[in-house]
C-alpha cells in the first residue's frame, strides 16, 4: 500500500453502481479519489495523478474527453470501459490513453494496471546517466525531467511515449523485439491488443517529425536510428 500513498486518482464514472465501490476499493488501496460523474466535469477538475476515464458519460463522448485531457496535460489515462472492441482499444490509445481496461473487471486487475502506468510516468524510476541527457544528433531525451528536444523544439510525449522512445535510445541501431516492448514498456503480463504498440510507434514518429527515427523490422521489432 506505500506505493499509493498521496497518489490522486480522478474517477469519471456516471454510474453509482460502478463508482461508489471503485472509490471505496481504492481507497482501500490507499489511493486518494475523487470522482466526477461528466465529461464537463473532468476537464475542470484539479491537477491529479491519474484519470480513470469511462466513455459512456452523459454530456460527452469519453473520447472527446479522452483527446481534451491529453491535449493540455501528460497525466496518465486509463480508459475503464464497457466498449471492448479492438477499434475502440486502438482509438483510445491513439488519443493518448496510457491503457484500456475493458468492464467488467476485478480490483486487483485495475490497481496493477495503476501500478504498472504510475511507476512508468514517475521520472525517479527511469535511469539515468550522470547528466540525465542523451543526444543522438539534435534529439535530446533528458531521462530527469521526462523531456524531449529535437533541435530548439520541445516535444510533448505521453508517458507510455517517452517510456518506449528511452527503451529505443538504451542502445541506438539495435532491434528491440516486440515482445520485448511490450514487456519493458507495459507489463511482463501485458494481455491486450499487440496493435497498441504499433499505434504508440505511429504517435512517435508523427511527433519525431520525421518517421525515420524509428525503424521497423517487419514481423520482429523496431530500433531507433543510430545517428549519422
Amino acid at each position: 500500500m506505500w506505493e499509493a500513498q498521496g497518489v490522486k486518482i480522478l474517477l469519471v464514472e456516471d454510474d453509482d453502481a460502478i463508482a461508489l465501490p471503485l472509490v471505496k476499493g481504492l481507497g482501500r488501496e490507499g489511493y486518494d479519489v475523487a470522482r466526477v460523474a461528466t465529461g464537463a466535469e473532468a476537464l475542470e477538475a484539479a491537477p491529479t495523478d491519474m484519470i480513470l476515464l469511462d466513455l459512456g458519460l452523459p454530456d460527452m463522448d469519453g473520447f472527446e474527453v479522452c483527446r481534451k485531457l491529453r491535449a493540455g496535460s501528460n497525466v496518465p489515462i486509463i480508459v475503464v470501459t464497457a466498449r471492448g472492441e479492438e477499434i475502440d482499444r486502438v482509438i483510445g490509445l491513439e488519443l493518448g490513453a496510457d491503457d484500456y481496461v475493458v468492464k467488467p473487471f476485478g480490483l486487483r486487475e485495475l490497481v496493477a494496471r495503476i501500478r504498472a502506468i504510475h511507476r512508468r510516468a514517475t521520472p525517479t524510476t527511469i535511469a539515468t546517466t550522470d547528466e540525465g541527457v542523451q543526444r543522438i544528433d539534435d534529439l535530446e531525451i533528458d531521462r530527469r525531467t521526462h523531456r524531449v528536444r529535437i533541435g530548439e523544439n520541445v516535444i510533448d510525449l505521453t508517458p507510455k511515449e517517452f517510456d518506449l522512445l528511452a527503451l529505443l535510445a538504451e542502445d541506438p541501431g539495435a532491434l528491440r523485439t516486440r515482445a520485448d516492448i511490450l514487456d519493458q514498456v507495459w507489463d511482463p503480463h501485458w494481455y491486450g491488443p499487440t496493435k497498441t504498440l504499433d499505434v504508440h510507434v505511429a504517435s512517435l514518429r508523427r511527433k519525431l517529425t520525421d518517421p525515420t527515427w524509428i525503424e521497423t523490422v517487419r514481423g520482429v521489432g523496431f530500433r531507433l536510428r543510430a545517428g549519422s
